[in-house]
């Protein structure tokens, strides 16, 4: 692998992330999904852009310029879908579990999809996983479990030591949503509740306001 080979497309990095996993996290969005589940709450992160490509040595020393004097417990990928970027994740995995072995992704494959495509680089990724939450948001199924757009996604921990944080986090109480102001406005972190995309759309229209993806 060789980080200056690859380009991602790397919508946005926020810090600190405290409502997807414990502790205070580094987030990491990637643009590009296959999947495009309906009420999907980054519709906006469906396609790729070329404004958003970045070698992976770039992000990388982004993130030790802005981070490494922060308290990090751990990073969040997500998107998008990190895993349709499997070669170029791949990279950053193996560089970013030196400085924390929790990683959590998210994709919208389930493993055993991941596992049926027999890429080389996804089993990279695999093995540099500290915990994944797989398969689609299903609208219908999102009963406000922690962590989980829907309850059909299931959390798989592939280092196992993590295991008693995260189900300390998950039993402290509800989801909780974070906004980050950024340059290009707001950004509602978490998980949402069913149907968050059509009511802030809604309101957005009937405020005169333009949602970025619609």
């Amino acid at each position: 692998l060789c980080s200056r080979c690859y380009a991602m497309n790397v919508a946005r990095i926020l810090y600190p992330v405290e409502v997807l996993g414990p502790g205070k996290r580094i987030g990491i969005w990637l643009a590009g999904c296959p999947h495009h589940c309906e009420e999907c709450s980054n519709p906006e992160l469906w396609e790729q852009r070329s404004e958003y490509e970045l070698p992976v040595s770039s992000v990388m020393e982004l993130l030790e310029r802005n981070f490494r004097d922060k308290p990090v417990d751990g990073f969040v990928i997500t998107g998008g879908d990190p895993m349709a970027q499997a070669g170029e994740l791949a990279d950053l995995l193996v560089q970013l579990e030196p400085w924390s072995e929790d990683i959590l992704v998210y994709t919208g494959f389930t493993y055993e999809e991941l596992l049926s495509q027999h890429n080389p680089a996804i089993m990279t990724c695999l093995a540099h996983v500290g915990v994944l939450i797989d398969g689609r948001y299903e609208q219908d199924l999102n009963d406000g479990a922690r962590l989980r757009g829907s309850s059909n996604q299931r959390i798989i921990y592939f280092k196992e030591q993590l295991k008693p944080a995260y189900e300390a986090y998950m039993a402290a109480g509800p989801n909780q949503i974070q906004n980050f102001t950024t340059t290009d406005g707001v950004v509602s972190v978490g998980i949402h509740r069913a149907n968050f995309q059509s009511e802030i759309a809604q309101s957005a229209k009937e405020k005169g306001v333009i949602v970025d993806g619609e």
